[in-house]
């Protein structure tokens, strides 16, 4: 399967400015094939064709004074920005028709300079590559400084140039790994488990609050990253809140706030990849609910979901389970995990947030909420294990190719 590994890059004052200008002449590629498309639109003729696009927006441009300075840049570049605008209208039309899964698309929008994240893309036929020294080699750019975390277990396709909001730069490869080594390293075992995930629980004895509660009992605290980083956050904000609009030292304040926040979702990201190659690790069968996020989002306990990051968690889970060959399984939301009794089956009917445990009227069995809530998870999925000891479902579920960041992962040594 396909994945992405992330690494910061390190360029120097000179290869900033020359990656400036790769960002500044993709976006306007970008730019142009939107306004194109739109122009096109609007007098009722048909769309340019990518070919064509690419003849008048690269080829011939380049022969005007105006826009001489797009071959400045690698070509490659003004290329792959005009397939994203390419793809960017294919997933719209597919979304219209209903073909497209997930939330409903808006049409392309023209991108600003002010964009805090910018990015550019190569692609083998660039010649990127990377040097003995361990630099990445981008053309008309050069010999990037890498921090290599790991090695990369596959020659990589393509290579994605990011900047984020807080200033830093990242190189993100596309890799096909190899299953036969994904199977090695996690080699099969006879556990399931069943997860339910918490916000308002009770504190367990190291102080903390539990984010998630496994059917075995075990409680995972939750870090709160977001909750912890408030109050250097908020005074972040009320300097940028000060500062004037278009100056630099806006500018600075800026840069503070989204440090602060970058260091948060790093956390979360490095804890979730963590726990996640934890359970699937240990586990064959994983089961989990299908929460409906966004819907809790909405509700006075917004901060706290963001800050525990289900969805994330969720993805992680669902890319590694495909990875190693492990089940995972989510159950519907409607499921009522609270209600019944692990023991028994016998439902006993819903009950307030702030009710932790209950005794089940028909067995008599004492039942700390969210531990039983994860038993019937487990039931609900099928895990259950049988009388020979296999599980009840076994497969891996088709999962989403998710970002892998250098987080949560053993460090290795960079083979030279």
């Amino acid at each position: 399967m396909q994945l992405r590994y992330s690494f910061r890059l390190y360029p120097d004052p000179g290869q900033q400015t020359t990656l400036a200008k790769a960002f500044g002449c993709a976006r306007v590629i970008y730019n142009d094939a939107v306004r194109a498309r739109e122009d096109a639109r609007t007098t009722g003729r048909p769309f340019p064709t990518a070919g064509q696009l690419s003849t008048r927006l690269i080829t011939d441009a380049k022969r005007t004074p105006e826009r001489s300075w797009l071959g400045e840049v690698s070509a490659v570049v003004l290329q792959q920005s005009l397939r994203d605008a390419e793809t960017a209208y294919r997933n719209f039309f597919a979304s219209l028709k209903g073909t497209r899964k997930g939330p409903k698309l808006g049409a392309p929008r023209f991108k600003s300079r002010k964009d805090t994240r910018q990015s550019v893309r190569f692609t083998a036929n660039a010649r990127w590559g990377i040097t003995g020294s361990g630099r990445l080699n981008l053309p008309k750019i050069g010999a990037v400084k890498v921090k290599w975390s790991r090695t990369l277990p596959a020659v990589p396709s393509s290579v994605t140039v990011v900047k984020d909001a807080a200033g830093r730069y990242f190189a993100s490869f596309v890799v096909d790994t190899d299953p036969a080594a994904d199977a090695a390293r996690m080699p099969e075992t006879d556990r399931t488990i069943g997860v339910d995930l918490g916000l308002t629980l009770p504190q367990t004895p190291s102080g903390g609050t539990p984010i998630a509660i496994l059917s075995d009992g075990t409680k995972i605290d939750s870090p709160r990253f977001l909750r912890r980083a408030e109050k250097k956050l908020k005074k972040a904000q009320k300097e940028l809140s000060r500062k004037q609009k278009g100056s630099k030292n806006r500018e600075k304040a800026r840069l503070q706030v989204a440090r602060a926040h970058a260091k948060v979702a790093d956390a979360r990201r490095e804890f979730h990849h963590q726990l996640s190659t934890r359970l699937i690790s240990e586990n064959q069968g994983i089961a989990v609910e299908d929460l409906s996020v966004a819907g809790l989002a909405r509700t006075r306990l917004a901060t706290s979901v963001h800050d525990a990051g289900w969805s994330s968690f969720s993805n992680m889970l669902q890319y590694k389970a495909e990875r190693y060959g492990r089940t995972l399984v989510k159950i519907g939301r409607f499921a009522p995990t609270s209600q019944t009794c692990s023991t028994c089956g016998a439902k006993d009917g819903p009950k307030p947030l702030d009710v932790r445990e209950w005794t089940c009227a028909a067995c008599g069995a004492v039942h700390d909420r969210d531990h039983n809530a994860a038993i019937n998870v487990k039931t609900a999925a099928g895990l259950a294990v049988s009388a020979c000891g296999a599980p009840v479902r076994p497969g891996a579920i088709p999962a989403q190719r998710e970002e892998t960041g250098s987080h949560g992962f053993p460090t290795r040594p960079r083979a030279a």
